[in-house]
């Protein structure tokens, strides 16, 4: 069978990094491209026999694509350190990879937020490009929320990849900011004119897509919860971009 190739970044992941390798032992090498962590992400990657490359942060497009340079493996499989992939997808990989029929796969994600598995809110099923021949992918180089481009037809797998982003609160909060000022610097850079009441409208309208749209309210508490944070995470992105816009001129 081609040598499979498993890449993820990282920095401060201490809580994740170990379960995620774990989940990918069936690969044939396991790379880490570490941007600085301060916890022990590195120890525990090494631990398990990961090779650990130390890059300075760039941005997640940039990243990963230094990730993907050194991986060898004909196939390579892209994973974030709060995923997880169980048995089953594991043995789609495997013959997915033994058919050879398309040159990317996507599979569904299942995604966890503050503890509740989310079946609505658009997470539901976020089909994900992670599998791909390595001469025939590449990821886009945007800051945040890059993209897996690959040169030819795609195909899909039914098994889903696990994913934890958000286990507390604290956690959707710090990355909404994050996440939030990334996306504004996105929208400054393309030159996009932004106004004051541009968040306002786009905040409103993250909500309503969330929770009536996308059907969060069958997702409980924790659906509306999600729509208020993807609201909060839209006014912000385009308010920052806003304000920054205002001090250029």
């Amino acid at each position: 069978m081609a040598k499979l190739s498993a890449i993820t970044i990282t920095k401060n992941e201490s809580a994740n990094i170990g379960a995620c390798l774990d989940s990918i032992s069936f690969c044939d090498e396991r790379i880490v491209v570490d941007c600085g962590s301060s916890d022990d992400t590195v120890k525990q990657a090494q631990e398990r026999g990961a090779r650990v490359i130390r890059q300075e942060w760039t941005d997640f497009g940039t990243q990963k694509n230094i990730a993907l340079s050194h991986a060898t493996g004909e196939w390579v499989f892209s994973i974030d350190a709060d995923e997880r992939v169980t048995p089953a997808l594991a043995a789609q990989l495997r013959q997915a990879i033994s058919e050879n029929k398309y040159v990317g796969y996507e599979m569904p994600r299942q995604s966890n937020f503050c503890g509740r598995v989310m079946r609505h809110s658009g997470w539901y099923p976020d089909y994900v490009l992670r599998l791909f021949r390595r001469e025939r992918g590449r990821f886009s180089d945007h800051l945040v929320h890059e993209r897996m481009l690959v040169d030819g037809a795609v195909g899909r797998l039914t098994a889903p990849l696990i994913h934890d982003p958000m286990p507390r609160i604290e956690d959707a909060l710090s990355k909404m900011d994050t996440y939030s000022t990334a996306g504004a610097q996105m929208i400054v850079v393309s030159g996009r004119r932004v106004w004051f009441i541009t968040g306002i409208v786009r905040g409103m309208t993250a909500f309503l897509r969330t929770f009536i749209w996308r059907a969060g309210f069958l997702d409980g508490r924790e659906g509306f919860l999600l729509a208020v944070l993807n609201a909060e995470g839209s006014y912000y992105r385009h308010m920052k971009a806003w304000l920054a816009t205002r001090r250029r001129s």
